[in-house]
C-alpha cells in the first residue's frame, strides 16, 4: 500500500470542478456511443459500455444525456471514430501516453504533435513509451467508506492487484480483464465505488521537484485534454508535496 500520486489527486479535483464543463460530457458522451455502438446497447450485457455510463454518472453526466448518446448509436446516426493512442516525451522527458477518439486521422494527429512540440517535448512512435506502463482496471473510493486495512482485505477478496490509499481515498487496481469482476465483489462489499475504469499506470514514475517543469507539463496535459479528439491522457511523473502545493 502506498501515497496515491500527487498528480492523479490533482487531476480527480480537477476533474470534479471541470464536471460542469460541456466539453467533458461531450467526451464522456462519445465513449458511451462507441461501446454501444461496438456492442450490445444494454449496459449489463456490455461491459465497455456499463463501464463508460458509471463513469459519465460519476462526472454528474444527466441521464438524459446518457440516454441520448446511447439511442444515436442504435439509430445508426453515430460517426465512425477510430480509437488511436499516440505515445511521446514532453518536458524533462517525461513519457505520456494519449488516447484519442477521431473521425480525422490526420487532424488529430497533426495537432497531437504540434502540442507536443509546442511543450519542448516530441511525440514519438506507437510503443515508445507504452512499456512504462501497465494496462489496469482502476477503482476509486472516498477515504470515508472505511480504514485502509478493511479496503485492503476487501481488495484482496475481490481479486485486485493493489490499492493505494491517502487521506483522500484508496485507489483499488486489477488486471484490466478482470475490472468487472473486482469491481461488482467490490460492490458488494464496500458499496458503490466513486469511480471504475481502465487506466495506463505508470510503473515507475519520476518525481517532480521542480516547479516550472510541472508547470510546462501541466500546460502541456491542459492542451491536450482540451483538444475534442483526446479522451484521456496519462504520464509518468509524480509531483512532490511541495510542487503539487504551488499547483
Amino acid at each position: 500500500m502506498a501515497g496515491h500520486s500527487k498528480w492523479a489527486n490533482i487531476q480527480h479535483r480537477k476533474g470534479r470542478q471541470d464536471a460542469i464543463r460541456s466539453k467533458l460530457f461531450s467526451k464522456l458522451a462519445k465513449e458511451i456511443t462507441v461501446a454501444a455502438k461496438m456492442g450490445d446497447p444494454d449496459p449489463d450485457k456490455n461491459p465497455r459500455l456499463r463501464l463508460a455510463v458509471k463513469e459519465a454518472k460519476s462526472n454528474s453526466v444527466p441521464k438524459d444525456v446518457i440516454d441520448r448518446a446511447i439511442k444515436k448509436a442504435i439509430g445508426g446516426d453515430a460517426e465512425n471514430y477510430d480509437e488511436i493512442r499516440y505515445e511521446g516525451y514532453g518536458p524533462n522527458g517525461i513519457a505520456i501516453m494519449v488516447e484519442a477518439m477521431t473521425d480525422n486521422r490526420n487532424r488529430t494527429a497533426s495537432n497531437v504533435r504540434s502540442y507536443f512540440t509546442k511543450s519542448g517535448g516530441d511525440m514519438g512512435q506507437t510503443g515508445s513509451v507504452a512499456f512504462m506502463f501497465d494496462r489496469k482496471g482502476e477503482i476509486m473510493y472516498p477515504a470515508s467508506v472505511g480504514h485502509a486495512d478493511t479496503v485492503m482485505m476487501a481488495a484482496i477478496e475481490a481479486g485486485a492487484d493493489d490499492v493505494e490509499s491517502d487521506e483522500e481515498g484508496h485507489w483499488i487496481y486489477c488486471s484490466d480483464t478482470d475490472l468487472n469482476e473486482v469491481a461488482a465483489a467490490l460492490e458488494a462489499a464496500l458499496g458503490e465505488s466513486e469511480t471504475t475504469k481502465l487506466i495506463w499506470k505508470p510503473q515507475a514514475p519520476t518525481e517532480i521537484t521542480d516547479l516550472e517543469t510541472a508547470q510546462k507539463l501541466m500546460k502541456l496535459i491542459d492542451t491536450l485534454e482540451d483538444d475534442d479528439d483526446v479522451q484521456t491522457v496519462t504520464g509518468n511523473f509524480d509531483l512532490s508535496e511541495d510542487v503539487a502545493a504551488q499547483l
